[in-house]
């Protein structure tokens, strides 16, 4: 665990897959992130882990993020080389003393499949939430994008994951920049989805911030012009990019990434020619 302020911070893996390099890293040459990143070159493909981030306030327990969940069928499992060795998130929370149970708040930071999955599972067919006594949150931008997908975004926009949650009230749809829970916000960091959410915590003085696909992997924080083949508004998350820079080096703020198996925890820092580089601070797996 991390100790932010009055805050304690797990860091959890839900599953790692192999993704195609394109995918990862969009339009940048492979000779600029081979010696990055690890590249499978016979599967041209390069690792993600699927980090979800846990939050014990002292009076709650919040989760960041949800991972795969256990929906995907063998063949998508497959296709991903999914390995979920440590018994994914309900794993991890296991061996912090947790059942979905005792989760009092699920933030979706948006709603991809490999984000929000694990918001319900199947029974009977039907889409029950994981977590029975958690109010879940997303933006209201997010899930209008979700519930009307288009030909690029309907493989990743799955309705079992959210849409009865909004239905029965258990999902509260959120209108721009919200507090949370006192020291935890989440503000809107448009660019991989318009309605994309990364979450600020602030406790004792110190930052966090768990920025999900606004960087995927620590060099996308670092290098503004790098950002993955899945952002549907490239651009876009350059400029957000370029105001979390600023904050992070204002802040010394601890920055969580979603998919670095390498470093998914860091600082951002600047040298004297103003080249900014993430060091790595030792991941708490629990």
């Amino acid at each position: 665990m991390i100790q932010l302020g009055e805050f304690q911070l797990s860091l959890i893996n839900d599953c790692s897959i192999q993704v195609d390099t394109g995918g990862a890293f969009g339009l940048v040459p492979r000779a600029l992130y081979q010696d990055l990143m690890p590249v499978d070159v016979a599967t041209n493909t390069v690792p993600m882990t699927h980090h979800a981030l846990l939050i014990q306030t002292g009076t709650q327990n919040i989760l960041v993020d949800v991972g795969y969940g256990d929906k995907l069928s063998d063949k998508q499992k497959a296709f991903m080389q999914l390995q979920r060795p440590d018994g994914g998130l309900i794993g991890g929370l296991a061996r912090v003393g947790l059942k979905p149970e005792d989760i009092h708040l699920v933030i979706d930071t948006h709603l991809h499949n490999d984000h929000c999955g694990g918001n319900t599972t199947l029974i009977d067919g039907l889409p029950v939430a994981v977590f029975p006594n958690a109010e879940y949150v997303v933006q209201r931008r997010e899930f209008e994008d979700a519930m009307r997908p288009n030909e690029r975004t309907r493989a990743t926009y799955i309705l079992d994951n959210y849409e009865s949650l909004v239905a029965s009230g258990q999902m509260r749809l959120l209108d721009g920049d919200t507090e949370l829970a006192p020291g935890i916000i989440g503000i809107v960091s448009p660019g991989h989805t318009p309605g994309h959410m990364s979450v600020r915590l602030h406790s004792g003085g110190q930052w966090a911030a768990f920025v999900c696909d606004l960087a995927s992997y620590a060099i996308h924080f670092e290098r503004l012009g790098w950002m993955t083949g899945y952002d549907v508004e490239p651009l876009v998350t350059l400029e957000s990019k370029r105001v979390w820079q600023a904050w992070a080096l204002e802040t010394d703020a601890l920055l969580i990434f979603p998919h670095d198996p390498l470093r998914p925890m860091g600082r951002l820092t600047e040298d004297a020619k103003g080249r900014r580089l993430v060091v790595k601070v030792d991941e708490p797996y629990v």
